[in-house]
């Protein structure tokens, strides 16, 4: 049934009079009593009684009206989501992140203004580590993952990265370690001996194997005392004098009672990278727009 039928028919009903219904719709009257026969010989009922003095609907004709009404005011409605879906002014985001990016100001300010510039977006946040937010991306549950690696993260096909920033990785440990109390900064090396409390898997992938990476470098396998689930939980480790950690130099903004950050000697960066689909939705797009416009303008301000 052609949309423009129903219209058609909904103008005669209102104005009961086709010449008038006519002028509003600004079409000549014997084009619009030819469809208005169509819709008829379509439906195989009459819809309105024709005289030479007036028109009236037909019983069929009273009962089709508010149907009709109905359709046509759903169709307005797809077209309306449907415009509104392409401008990322609704639908979904999947958003998966790993557990130091919400610490990140830029990325903290993506958030923010995405949830303040697209109110009707339904937005599903997940922690995730590497492997898990690659699969999500390549099965569509995510949209975008914020990941971390110290190289370009090996992917599927139909998945792509772009690196977001790098920072430093730190030495999170008890203010009564001696590493804590040493003046000199930290190196990997003088881990040898410590046992740690590190990120297991599947949260510490990419920012875990960096650091085992470094210490194979430094002659050395690590000794893992602890591993943890959470930052909450790895942090009250350290605090309660379990071994040191290593961060990201974002999660220094935490503050720990007992706990005190250093850098190590020797920088050893971390990166942080944008995952998402080689065709994204329109709000994926719209988040990966708001993210690098953040990102890049927060490099502006500390570049001024």
């Amino acid at each position: 049934m052609d949309l423009r039928h129903l219209r058609y028919f909904l103008r005669v009903a209102d104005e009961m009079h086709f010449g008038r219904a006519a002028q509003r719709l600004g079409i000549s009257q014997p084009p619009l009593s030819k469809q208005i026969r169509a819709l008829e010989d379509e439906l195989g009922v009459k819809l309105f009684d024709r005289t030479s003095r007036r028109v009236r609907l037909t019983e069929a004709g009273r009962l089709f009206e508010p149907e009709a009404r109905r359709a046509l005011e759903q169709a307005d409605r797809a077209a309306r989501i449907a415009r509104l879906a392409h401008s990322a002014e609704i639908g979904r985001l999947g958003l998966g992140f790993t557990t130091s990016g919400p610490f990140i100001p830029f990325v903290a300010r993506a958030l923010h203004r995405f949830r303040r510039t697209y109110p009707d977006v339904e937005l599903i946040l997940r922690e995730q580590g590497r492997d898990e937010q690659i699969e999500g991306v390549l099965s569509r549950q995510l949209d975008i993952g914020i990941v971390r690696d110290y190289r370009t993260p090996v992917l599927p096909d139909g998945v792509v990265a772009q690196c977001l920033q790098q920072e430093e990785m730190i030495l999170a440990v008890r203010d009564d370690h001696w590493l804590a109390r040493r003046p000199q900064p930290p190196r990997i090396a003088d881990l040898r001996d410590e046992p740690l409390v590190l990120y297991g898997p599947p949260n510490g992938t990419g920012f875990t194997e960096h650091f085992f990476a470094l210490c194979e470098e430094a002659g050395f396998v690590p000794k893992i005392a602890h591993e943890a689930r959470s930052l909450a939980t790895l942090l009250g480790l350290v605090s309660a004098g379990f071994g040191p950690t290593i961060i990201a130099q974002s999660m220094a903004r935490l503050h720990v009672d007992n706990v005190v950050n250093r850098s190590f000697a020797a920088p050893s960066p971390s990166s942080l990278w944008l995952v998402h689909g080689e065709e994204l939705s329109p709000t994926g797009a719209a988040f990966r727009r708001t993210i690098l416009e953040e990102r890049d303008g927060e490099a502006e301000a500390g570049a001024a």
